[in-house]
């Protein structure tokens, strides 16, 4: 439920300071207020896809599903990632060609007033999607945070641009619509990557790794560990282990060893399910 707040709070907004950007940058002549209306055009798209990744990413296990749609998140996260890198290369060939044809903002006190009205808003939208986070842990709800989080150091360079056009450096404002072209290019690139690694089945990292292990080394009856393994179920994770028990235990005893493992590791809030394999060991 938070998050489809999340995401219409979002759209909402940035419908609003995409109309105001684009009209008050077009009418200065502020490369570094269109990038920033380019920039929120963007998370319109990326709160939109926020909350049809929700809906699908919610919805509980089926038969073609067994392991739910969580998988979703990281399929419209992948999306998001895309359309940020577009429009850092959009955002960067306009600011880059202000600069060599020396194009210079109309300062007014609309840019300077937009800017800080921007800055606000997205504070606010990034508190409270932080917040929702640290309840959800979703990958959605984190890059909406982010992305707010973004445009917080997007308009305070376009802010900065703007005032420095004050001084007569017609360059500045230019620069700041490099440099926010380049955070949405480096944001993308990172939201990518992670959810690349999930769709791929990238194993767990080695804390997650470390983590379970001595957690299974723990449980009576193990002798060892012969191999262990993950693989992502949406933002959780299905782990797969062999381990050794004692040939001289009963069938039942062997069966109640699993148990114990995937209790214990039920108990952990990345684990999604657990297959336990059990093979016999000759004792010493």
């Amino acid at each position: 439920m938070k998050t489809k707040v999340i995401a219409i709070l979002g759209v909402a907004a940035n419908i609003v300071l995409l109309v105001v950007k684009l009209i008050v940058g077009f009418l200065g002549n502020s490369h570094a207020m269109i990038a920033d209306g380019f920039n929120s055009a963007g998370d319109v798209f990326a709160s939109f896809m926020t909350y049809a990744g929700n809906r699908i990413a919610s919805k509980p296990e089926d038969e073609d599903h067994p392991y739910g749609h969580g998988k979703a998140e990281y399929i419209f996260s992948l999306i998001i990632s895309f359309s940020m890198m577009l429009i850092c290369l959009q955002i960067f060939t306009s600011a880059a060609g202000s600069i060599l044809h020396r194009e210079a903002l109309e300062f007014s006190w609309w840019l300077l007033g937009v800017a800080i009205f921007t800055i606000i808003t997205k504070l606010s939208l990034y508190l409270y999607a932080r917040k929702a986070n640290q309840q959800m842990e979703n990958l959605l709800v984190t890059a909406n945070a982010e992305d707010h989080r973004n445009d917080i150091f997007v308009t305070s360079a376009t802010l900065l641009g703007i005032l420095f056009s004050q001084l007569g450096v017609y360059w500045m404002d230019g620069l700041a619509g490099i440099g926010i072209s380049v955070w949405i290019g480096y944001t993308g690139v990172r939201i990518f990557m992670s959810s690349y690694h999930v769709l791929m089945d990238t194993d767990m990292d080695e804390r997650l790794k470390a983590e379970i292990t001595e957690a299974i080394s723990t449980v009576e009856g193990v002798d060892h560990i012969d191999h262990l393994t993950s693989r992502p179920v949406g933002i959780r994770r299905l782990v797969i282990v062999k381990v050794s028990v004692c040939c001289e235990m009963t069938l039942h005893e062997s069966h109640g060893v699993a148990a114990r493992i995937r209790e214990k590791l039920h108990s952990m809030k990345n684990i999604q399910d657990t297959v336990v394999h059990i093979n016999p060991v000759d004792p010493v």
